[in-house]
């Protein structure tokens, strides 16, 4: 009885390291594989410093005090702050962003491939919310909420979210993300502003629109915040 106790505690263990074995998550788009090192330009990440070489700079800047431009036509600006800012977070899973809106400005519809996000509204009031992926019934979910100083909502990772003041004067807020390196990508201008545009035939069949309508979209100049 206890051979078999024991043989059975085995097998779950065997099965806990296998499940615990995965690829690492990614920290960029993609990262294809090469066995020439000379034409070898990037990691999963960044190369580490020798820790004996690391200093207090490596974990450190500043300026998220000053207000971003808004002067665009969604009237909001996003300051990043990840590894390429801070190269002490190299490898720790985490960044910070503030985001600057001018009044009933909009931080447009995106998504962050790799990182969860979790925004603190310090002035001002914001209108917030997600959609959720697609759904059993062919549905997508929308959560929402009105966010006043001092409020946190949290957007999962990878679904697209939004965020529009709905004040007449400027907001701020703050937000964490899961990922040294989150990644956005801002739909309207994936989807009509990508280079070389998508063929205009595959978005007048999804979008079940004129034609004309997605030659005209695609001729505008989509903002970026960031």
């Amino acid at each position: 009885m206890k051979v078999a106790h024991f043989s059975f505690t085995l097998a779950i263990l065997a099965l806990a390291t296998i499940a615990s074995a995965y690829d690492p998550s990614p920290l960029q788009d993609f990262c294809v594989a090469t066995n020439d090192p000379n034409n070898a330009l990037f990691v999963n990440g960044k190369f580490c410093k020798d820790p004996k070489l690391a200093t207090a700079e490596d974990f450190f800047t500043s300026g998220l005090n000053i207000p971003g431009n808004t002067n665009n036509k969604v009237g909001s600006n996003v300051t990043t702050v990840n590894v390429d800012k801070i190269p002490g977070l190299n490898t720790l899973g985490i960044s910070l962003v503030r985001i600057d809106y001018a009044p009933y400005g909009l931080n447009p519809p995106h998504t962050h491939p790799r990182g969860t996000e979790i925004l603190v509204v310090v002035e001002g009031t914001l209108y917030v919310g997600f959609v959720t992926s697609n759904q059993q019934d062919g549905s997508n979910k929308l959560f929402t909420k009105v966010l006043n100083k001092g409020d946190v909502f949290v957007f999962p990772i990878g679904l697209i979210h939004f965020q529009f003041n709905t004040g007449h004067t400027p907001a701020v807020a703050f937000a964490g993300l899961s990922s040294q390196n989150a990644g956005v990508i801002t739909i309207a201008n994936a989807v009509f502003g990508s280079t070389p545009p998508i063929n205009a035939d595959v978005l007048t069949k999804a979008f079940q629109v004129d034609k004309n309508l997605i030659n005209y979209l695609q001729k505008q100049f989509w903002t970026d915040n960031n």
